[in-house]
């Protein structure tokens, strides 16, 4: 039997040191990417791993995820493989047999956190409505000057690999293929 670790901050900049401080885990699984979804490695990583007698442990609900579909999938398919969830933060925890409090929990607060997620991208669609109208907002403009593009899109075409332009240009790999596909 192990106890189950499992981690999540949205931006790889944040940290999680905080998530499961004081929670003895053999082994923790730490994804820094969005809960809106499951399309998450660590999170399939931790899926797979854990077996019959496992304990899974998180250190809230919003941090498994923020879609309450796929809370309750995630909790049902862990339960269904003999797992124990336990919320950390929250406290309620699943075995599978679960009461009607435990289940009107998890549906409660799973619907708080799909709603914080909703408020989260509203604020933010006001956030660059507001930042468009005073001239502030730069989202989606290129990082590179018409010189620099220019030479990026000879370095690639002369063999340069997308990792090493990405950091000579201090751009990402993926704006490197934007940049070498928009011609």
């Amino acid at each position: 039997m192990a106890t189950v670790g499992y981690e999540r901050v949205r931006t790889a900049d944040q940290n999680t040191d905080h998530q499961l401080q004081g929670v003895a885990t053999d082994i923790v699984f730490t994804d820094k990417a969005s809960g809106k979804d499951t399309n998450r490695p660590e999170l399939e990583r931790a899926l797979q791993y854990v077996r019959a007698g496992d304990v899974f442990v998180i250190h809230s609900m919003d941090r498994l995820d923020r879609n309450l579909a796929d809370l309750r999938s995630i909790v049902n398919q862990l339960t269904s493989k003999g797992v124990v969830v336990k919320f950390h933060k929250e406290q309620p925890t699943f075995t599978g047999d679960d009461s009607p409090m435990n289940t009107l929990l998890l549906n409660l607060l799973g619907s708080v956190a799909e709603f914080e997620r909703v408020l989260i991208k509203e604020r933010q669609r006001e956030g660059i409505a507001v930042a468009k109208t005073k001239g502030r907002y730069k989202g989606g403009q290129p990082n590179l000057s018409p010189a620099q593009a220019d030479e990026l899109r000879g370095r690639h075409a002369a063999g340069e690999g997308a990792t090493k332009l990405a950091r000579k240009f201090s751009l990402s790999r993926a704006s490197v293929y934007n940049y070498v596909g928009a011609g």
